[in-house]
């Protein structure tokens, strides 16, 4: 493409092929430096100007030559042949219409005054030429008739030969116009065609990154929802373990109320904290090789028996890792208190090997009870995340029913 530099100038290396707006005239530029449009402008008046004038001298001297061989003695009549032909030459590309206007004009005046054809007429061709590649349809038209009607009157007053070559040029350059007119309108047709194409693309790709926005931003909300479940859930559920077991304290035990209390004020406090954690995008809570373990006494302490055991070396994980296992933990013991008999003691195993595998089983409390929640399906989710898989089992063969999760995430080494 041509680009315009900020001062109004072509950039160098950029071509592009004349073109006419109704006005200006402007040529191709060459390589070598910013061009001036007014420059081109005036280099297009200045060619034009000398064509015009190159044909005013041939006609002048063709029409002297005439009139001293008494071919045609009347010299005041050749005169203003020789003058439209030339304004036409000069007018055919910046205004063809206009120009191919005074052919029709030249031709009415050797129709009236008898004129002969001058062989500085065949300078015309460019005027027809410029009618049908610029000019607009009416234009064309009327330059090919035009080329005919001078065919005739060349038959007439130059013979076969002559009018053979008038008829030859005249017929060409007309030709030739209209050849590049079309070639033109093809390639026009072709950069708005791809033009379309290019914008139908963008509107596409736009649409597309808008649906991925969109299927992110759902998938953050169905996150937060996930996240805001496990911790106010867990917390919920300790909680009111806790304030249950209150209940059943004597009036004389006011060291044990006051522990339970206690007990509840510290996990509200650390309710709120995560909850903070996760509506301001910091869902990493401390998770630590020793958190989940920190996790279960805390839920131990709210009066649950719960038994803990761990295999293998704990590791260090990365954040996104540890943050699944320490969540998906959390929720597995909110399950298991939420929906488990407090008569018999929830088992956690985490073993730690090629892949973590962390394991709850509880009493089920009620036989309708076991059926999975949202909370199991997110947890399926945050797992399945990270590439891990989630296993729900249920065992009715014996008394009390019996509830399991297990859970494999897999282990990655932290880089530092």
């Amino acid at each position: 493409m041509w680009r315009v530099n900020s001062d109004g100038g072509y950039l160098r290396g950029h071509r592009r092929e004349p073109w006419f707006d109704g006005s200006r005239t402007c040529a191709v530029p060459r390589a070598g430096g910013p061009v001036n449009p007014s420059r081109v402008d005036r280099r297009g008046r200045i060619l034009a100007g000398s064509a015009a004038l190159a044909v005013a001298l041939v006609g002048v001297a063709e029409a002297l030559i005439s009139i001293h061989a008494n071919v045609f003695p009347n010299r005041g009549t050749l005169i203003p042949i020789v003058v439209m032909t030339a304004v036409a030459v000069g007018l055919c590309r910046r205004w063809p219409g206009v120009a191919v206007a005074l052919v029709w004009l030249l031709l009415g005046y050797h129709a009236i005054t008898a004129a002969p054809l001058l062989y500085a007429e065949v300078a015309l061709a460019a005027v027809l030429f410029a009618g049908t590649r610029w000019g607009r349809l009416g234009t064309s038209m009327a330059g090919a008739l035009a080329a005919a009607v001078i065919g005739v009157l060349a038959v007439w007053s130059l013979g076969s030969y002559s009018a053979l070559l008038f008829i030859t040029l005249l017929g060409g350059a007309w030709l030739a116009g209209l050849a590049l007119r079309r070639s033109a309108d093809r390639a026009d047709a072709s950069l708005a065609s791809q033009r379309a194409a290019e914008a139908e693309t963008e509107q596409a790709h736009r649409e597309r990154e808008q649906a991925r926005e969109i299927a992110r931003l759902r998938e953050e909300q169905a996150q937060l929802a996930r996240d805001v479940h496990d911790v106010v859930g867990h917390s919920l559920a300790v909680i009111l373990a806790q304030a249950e077991s209150a209940q059943f304290l004597g009036a004389d035990d006011g060291a044990a109320l006051r522990d339970s209390l206690a007990n509840i004020a510290t996990l509200a406090r650390a309710s709120l904290r995560d909850v903070r954690q996760v509506l301001t995008a910091n869902d990493a809570p401390d998770t630590g090789p020793g958190e989940l373990r920190t996790l279960v006494e805390g839920v131990r302490a709210g009066g649950y028996e719960i038994s803990f055991d761990e295999t293998g070396p704990a590791r260090t994980l990365p954040p996104d890792l540890a943050t699944v296992a320490y969540r998906v933990v959390q929720e597995m013991l909110t399950n298991a208190i939420r929906h488990g008999s407090r008569e018999s003691p929830v088992v956690v195993e985490v073993e730690w090997a090629g892949e973590l595998r962390i394991r709850t089983v509880n009493a089920v409390a009620e036989p309708e009870t076991g059926s999975g929640g949202s909370g199991l399906d997110g947890m399926r989710r945050r797992v399945e995340s990270v590439g891990g898989r989630l296993e729900i089992r249920r065992e009715d063969t014996h008394e009390p029913s019996t509830f399991s999760v297990i859970a494999w995430i897999p282990v990655r080494r932290l880089v530092a």
